[in-house]
Parts: C-alpha cells; sequence; structure tokens
C-alpha cells in the first residue's frame, strides 16, 4: 500500500469561565486550611507508613516504591491519602513542584498550562504559589503507575514516575500506520482486529523470507509504503517512507515493527537486502516494537537509510524490491 504522507495536528483547549473574585482574608484562610491539610496528611504518612523525622531535616522519603504493590493496598495506608493529590482535570496526580491557586486548590503542571482560572473555585491561577507542605507529602508517597487500570502493577516515586510511564509496556498502542490520521489507541490484542477492519488495503504475506515491492517509488512529496508479513506466530509491519529532508533532496527509511511488546521484539532479528545490477545493500537489526513507532526509528537512523540516487541503482521500472529475512533470536 502507498499513500502520501499527511500530518495533523489537535490541541487540547479549555474554555473561560467566569467567576466573582476572592477576597484577601477568604483565599488565605484556604491557604492556610490546605497547609494544614497538609501537615496533618505528613504526620500520616509517617506514623502508617513508618517513614521517621531526621532532626532538622523534615519527613524522609519512602525507599523502594517501586517494588511495592498497588499503592491502593499498601498495609496502613489509606487511599484516601493519595486521593488528596488528584488532579480534578485529568485525574492523573499532582506531582512536585506543585503549584495551587490564591484559594489553596491544587491542578496538575501539564492541564494549568492549559486554563486561564481555577477548575475548582474558578479563580485566578496566577501569581503561582509553590505548596512545599504538599510536595514533602508527596516526597514520602509511593504512586501508582497512571496505566494501572491496564494492568501495570508498579508504585513509584513521583520522580521515576514519568519515565516509567513513557516506557510501561500497559501504555496503549496507537494505530502503527504512518501518518497522523488514524487516531485509534487500545490494547495489544486489539491492534491486528483494528488494522484488518480499518486498513484493508495493507497487503499480509505469510513466511519469514518475503519480498517487499515499493511500488512507483518516484511519486512526489512525501509518500508511505506499507506491508505486512506473517511468520513466528507474529505478525511484523514493514514500513518503507519517503521524506524531503531538505529542498531537492529526498530520503528513504524502511523499517521492521513487530506487533507486540518491547521486549517480545528483543527475541527476532531481521535483515533487509536490496539487491540489482551487481550491488546489494544489506540493513540487520532488532525490529521495533510497534509502541515505538516508525517516527522513533527514524529520528534516531535505526533502520536502512538511503537516497534516491541509490533508490534508482536497484529499482526495476520505478519499482523497488526489498528483500526482507525475519529471524529468532
Amino acid at each position: 500500500m502507498s499513500r502520501p504522507s499527511s500530518a495533523g495536528g489537535g490541541g487540547l483547549g479549555a474554555g473561560k469561565a467566569g467567576g466573582g473574585k476572592h477576597g484577601g482574608s477568604g483565599g488565605t484562610a484556604s491557604a492556610a486550611a490546605a497547609a494544614a491539610a497538609a501537615a496533618a496528611a505528613a504526620a500520616a504518612v509517617a506514623a502508617t507508613a513508618g517513614v521517621g523525622s531526621v532532626p532538622g531535616s523534615g519527613s524522609a522519603a519512602a525507599s523502594s516504591a517501586g517494588s511495592l504493590p498497588h499503592a491502593a493496598a499498601l498495609p496502613g495506608q489509606s487511599p484516601e491519602l493519595t486521593a488528596l493529590f488528584e488532579c480534578p482535570v485529568c485525574f492523573d496526580y499532582v506531582l512536585p513542584p506543585i503549584l495551587q491557586c490564591q484559594a489553596g486548590h491544587l491542578v496538575c503542571n501539564p492541564c494549568r498550562q492549559k486554563l486561564s482560572c481555577c477548575p475548582t473555585c474558578r479563580g485566578p491561577l496566577s501569581p503561582s504559589i509553590r505548596n512545599l507542605a504538599m510536595e514533602k507529602v508527596a516526597s514520602t508517597l509511593p504512586f501508582p503507575c497512571k496505566y494501572s487500570g491496564s494492568g501495570c502493577l508498579l508504585v513509584l516515586h513521583h520522580s521515576q514516575k514519568a519515565d516509567h510511564e513513557e516506557l510501561c509496556e500497559f501504555r496503549p498502542y496507537t494505530c502503527p500506520c504512518p501518518g497522523a490520521t488514524c487516531k485509534w489507541a487500545g490494547p495489544l490484542e486489539a491492534v491486528m482486529p483494528h488494522l484488518m477492519h480499518t486498513h484493508k488495503s495493507i497487503t499480509t504475506l505469510q513466511g519469514e523470507d518475503i519480498v517487499f515491492l515499493a511500488t512507483d517509488i518516484s511519486l512526489p512529496g512525501a509518500v508511505d509504503w506499507v506491508m505486512m508479513q506473517s511468520c513466528f506466530s507474529h505478525h511484523f509491519m514493514l514500513v518503507l517512507e519517503k521524506q524531503e529532508k531538505f529542498e531537492g533532496h529526498q530520503q528513504f527509511f524502511a523499517v521492521v515493527l513487530l506487533i507486540g511488546a518491547r521486549k517480545q521484539a528483543q527475541n527476532f532479528a531481521y535483515r533487509l537486502e536490496l539487491n540489482g545490477n551487481r550491488r546489494r545493500l544489506t540493513w540487520e537489526a532488532t525490529p521495533r516494537s510497534i509502541h515505538d513507532g516508525v517516527a522513533a526509528a527514524i529520528l534516531n537512523s535505526d533502520c536502512l537509510v538511503f537516497d534516491t540516487s541509490v533508490a534508482h541503482l536497484f529499482a526495476d521500472n520505478g519499482n523497488l524490491g526489498i528483500n526482507v529475512t525475519i529471524s529468532m533470536c
């Protein structure tokens, strides 16, 4: 299947919400109440989770949180304590640096950047006010992965949470097809049914050694060619992408992705080979998981890369055949 590449973008907007002004005394009282609640929460953490205090240094952070079960199941810790950090907009956790509105309400930093007023009281979000007490409490708590509802059981210190979630195997899979037109996302087991139902034009070939034929490689602009390969009881996506890197200069990128998790991808190797006119160009690598995507492979040059002049050396009447071999490690 060949098609022009397309790119689309969308933004998450927030409408303006009106609200009455808050008096100085009311905001101060609310902020003081929030600070008192945070201090009480810190004391509760120290008492229930066994977190002690070191003179002159405040509360000590809990250690080895990543090896614990789900936060709600931690012995002696109430789930209501972690719920204090729930963002009222996205329902993820508000993590340090923690900012509050003038009335003491919290909202996570990603949501805060999209809002013009506090989602709880409709008061102003500026000037930014740090809630140091809640930050200290957050440093003592293990937080569950945002994909816990999909099966991830890890709980982590807030400083480790974002990095883990970027690579979490329970993160929903997006449509692996190149381009930005398909916005589908879902679990791994639903990827192949999605491709078969929505992207019916993609051809699937059986066997560990096939020829991926890209037709009309001289088509102008950015173009993608996609094919599926089925072998070893797994499915692989073969992608050849042509990009205009700078004016008048085009490059081709060929890569193999496993319809599977990153750990599964480590069990395989692939070889791409161009043959013709007494020449040979070969690339061997470990397939990437569709969790990583084509863009990441191209960005890191973890794929077969060649320019238009090389492509025409191996092309036959404008068609380029790539020998693809999948093997188990």
